[in-house]
């Protein structure tokens, strides 16, 4: 409900309230945005400044407290006597421009508010408020959008030149507002194959700030951060979640003055900014979503990952189950043929995969990532019968075909760089910046969107191809308005290719999670997380995402251990664990794989579409667990899925509590673990004091006894009221240096259970 009485808007839905006023100078005062109030108590809910603070630049001379310096605002101009970060930096052919935006009119209507610039938006929203403001002073008009998104809050903002002269565009963030308060802002940063990484700053009144110029949302800085009240926890505690539905270089930042307001706001970055609008045109921001709990972070991840599931992912991928995908990259690279990904894939079917994904070098003269990106003709050598040949027996073997592209990007070394060399991305008069040996086409040029879309959509129409990895590996050498010319080329390209094939499943990727966003979300339903696909990682890289992001659109493989990227060595069954909180795939060469292993993957992915409704799109939680462990919970209509995560083991462990969360507390529930095998060799000289012969560990005989068998491990079964598993169970031993035993976990360093958890009798009865 959005309503509008006395001076007063009120934005209403069952999980927030969302307040402000016109005050008699014209500006919009900020009064609540929190836990859903009525609209009459906007008159206690106002701050009340007094007779104001001294020292401050004034609205009105006789009264003391007008000072816009000290006032909780909707929206700030420049230079007119509020001295905290303004939302908005214009100027003319004589420097930075005044501006002091007063209310002149509002419109409230049903749905959405489209933009004419090709930025991607939320869809199937609720009511939309439009609220206009105007300055005579730079003759533009600004308009502020709010509008109901199901249990967020989405705000843009829009800027006319009502003039008769240009007047260009430095800053114009998709919203600001101050709120009562201090906070700790958490963000997610990172870098290659360490993405993600959750960070707490307080927020003082030293600005705190959150931004990439990489040209991209970039893997440094993820534009999605939460503001949270002091002691917030996992599950309670009052948490602010804002992201922005943008592909681009984003700005975040938030402060807090010397009164207690904490000015928070977001949009594309500045850096480098300066947009010509010229008189009558207008430029409009990408849309900013913003979210309230008072149930802690899961809460506000709850109400985060709803809106991505219902809102932003394509309508045709809404809720629909992922497939359990086999990529060939780190099995092959680029060494391979058509015989050896026929065998690669029939290996693949037998485990139990449903797409097969032919990644990197089926193209041009590309045996190494130094040529023939761009070139997108079939390498006859590798494939004798063509990317249909073996997408046809690819779907003769019962699974669907998926290919690898990187579309934005050419090598030097490539006949479509050499016929336009003016399609690259470059700086005139300085050598190329490359990476990986490649350069950025320029998508700003229109020549270029559309070899792009022919290119890419010739391929997709020769052969039967569901699936498709979008990849980029490289970051941008433009300036700021450079670079967001280049987004809104991008999501022209992408639109132009997919939505007339809203079937093909589309998968994000950027050198692993250099652009997972909203934006790009609004296009391909999942996004490959991180190059990095060792489990103690993820842990780490998937649980930073899960604040912000649903793990329906988390990719999620399954790699050899030692690991490439740590050297690390994992339990086969911990890599499943980890991916199941995903979109579970697989990345190695299955015929280094020995029959146990083979066996024990064939039941990861039986396991896995059994559950694989709850595990994508079930109710998702980070548990409360014991030191040195990590846990994870989905909980689906009908079941739920938990993980627990163990880091290093220590000689003789004691008890501990495992504690599930959102469950009934009088219903009986059946607790069972997922089967899980204990490879022989892991016992190492163990073995020899057991056997009634003596073996060597590094002999044939074990060697052979390890390929063939694995020992059942960790198997529970057991029954407990909801009261009992929310207090903390106790879960079976672990391995305490003698014996051996079925029934307890013995996986050593870095093991992990899945429980899954049904209700037992009878349905749900009132808490």
């Amino acid at each position: 409900m959005t309503e509008f009485c006395s001076g007063i808007f009120h934005i209403q839905t069952g999980e927030f309230s969302y307040l402000f006023r016109v005050t008699k100078f014209g500006q919009l005062e900020h009064l609540h945005f929190g836990a859903p109030v009525a609209r009459e108590d906007a008159a206690a809910l106002a701050l009340k400044p007094g007779t104001g603070w001294g020292m401050s630049a004034v609205l009105d001379e006789d009264d003391n407290a007008s000072s816009p310096d000290t006032l909780p605002l909707e929206w700030s101009g420049a230079y007119r006597g509020d001295y905290r970060e303004s939302p908005i930096e214009l100027c003319d052919e004589n420097g930075a421009v005044p501006t002091d935006f007063c209310y002149v009119r509002h419109e409230i209507w049903d749905g959405g508010a489209k933009m004419a610039c090709g930025l991607p938006q939320a869809d199937g929203c609720g009511r939309t408020l439009a609220v206009t403001l105007r300055d005579d002073g730079c003759s533009c008009e600004l308009t502020l959008f709010y509008t109901d998104a199901g249990g967020t809050l989405l705000r843009r903002a829009e800027l006319k030149n009502l003039g008769a002269k240009p007047v260009y565009v430095q800053k114009l963030m998709s919203f600001c507002a101050d709120f009562a308060g201090t906070y700790d802002m958490h963000t997610f940063d990172g870098g290659w194959i360490g993405e993600a990484r959750r960070h707490a700053a307080p927020v003082s009144g030293a600005r705190v700030v959150n931004e990439s110029v990489t040209g991209f949302s970039s893997n440094r800085h993820n534009p999605g951060f939460m503001l949270a009240e002091k002691g917030a926890g996992e599950d309670e505690g009052v948490v602010y979640g804002v992201n922005l539905i943008y592909s681009g270089n984003h700005y975040a930042s938030a402060q807090t003055s010397f009164q207690g307001l904490t000015r928070v706001m977001q949009g594309i970055s500045p850096a480098g900014f300066r947009w010509e609008l010229l008189p009558g045109d207008s430029f409009e921001t990408p849309e900013c979503v913003l979210a309230f709990s008072d149930a802690g972070f899961n809460g506000l991840s709850r109400v985060m990952h709803r809106f991505v599931n219902s809102r932003i992912v394509p309508p045709a991928w809404r809720y629909r189950p992922r497939p359990v995908l086999f990529n060939d990259w780190e099995g092959c690279m680029f060494d391979f043929n058509e015989r050896r990904l026929k065998d690669l894939a029939r290996r693949a079917k037998k485990l139990g995969a449903e797409l097969f994904v032919l990644d990197d070098g089926w193209f041009g003269a590309r045996n190494s990532d130094r040529a023939g990106l761009g070139d997108y003709a079939v390498n006859a050598k590798k494939l004798q019968g063509g990317l249909s040949g073996l997408a046809r027996c690819v779907g003769d073997m019962g699974m669907d075909f998926g290919l690898w592209f990187e579309p934005e990007a050419v090598n030097p070394d490539s006949d479509l760089y050499r016929a336009h060399p003016d399609w690259a991305i470059r700086q005139p008069g300085r050598e190329d910046i490359l990476c990986r040996h490649e350069l950025l086409l320029d998508l700003t040029k229109r020549e270029v969107r559309d070899y792009i879309v022919d290119s890419v959509s010739a391929v997709l129409d020769t052969a039967d191809i569901r699936y498709v990895k979008w990849d980029m590996n490289r970051q941008s050498v433009l300036n700021g308005t450079r670079a967001h010319e280049y987004i809104l080329g991008l999501y022209e390209v992408l639109g132009r290719i997919f939505a007339p094939r809203p079937d093909v499943l589309l998968e994000s990727c950027s050198s692993g999670g250099n652009r997972f966003d909203l934006g790009m979300l609004c296009f391909s339903p999942q996004i490959w997380c991180s190059d990095d696909t060792d489990p103690v990682e993820r842990l780490m890289i998937q649980g930073g995402l899960s604040y912000l992001y649903p793990q329906s659109c988390m990719g999620a493989h399954v790699s050899a251990a030692p690991h490439a990227q740590t050297l690390r060595q994992t339990p086969l069954s911990t890599r499943a664990n980890v991916s199941f909180f995903g979109i579970l795939g697989y990345e190695l060469d299955l015929k280094e794989l020995n029959p146990a292993q083979e066996k024990e993957i064939r039941a990861q992915t039986e396991f896995y579409k059994a559950h694989r409704q709850t595990f994508q799109f079930g109710e998702f939680s980070r548990l409360n667990a014991p030191e040195c462990w990590t846990g994870w919970q989905a909980r689906g209509d009908d079941e739920t899925a938990a993980g627990f995560f163990r880091g290093l083991v220590h000689a003789a462990p004691g008890y501990v509590k495992l504690r599930l969360t959102g469950l009934c507390k009088n219903t009986r529930y059946r607790v069972v673990t997922r089967p899980q095998a204990l490879r022989v060799a892991a016992f190492g000289t163990l073995i020899k004091y057991v056997s009634p012969v003596r073996i060597s560990p590094d002999g044939a005989i074990l060697r052979t006894a390890d390929r063939i068998y694995a020992m059942p491990d960790g198997r529970e079964d057991f029954t407990a009221t909801g009261a009992a598993l929310m207090a903390g169970f106790a879960p079976a031993a672990l391995f305490a240096g003698t014996g051996y035993d079925k029934n307890a976990h013995n996986q050593g360093d870095f093991g992990s259970e899945i429980y899954i958890v049904s209700e037992d009798t009878g349905e749900c009865r009132k808490k």
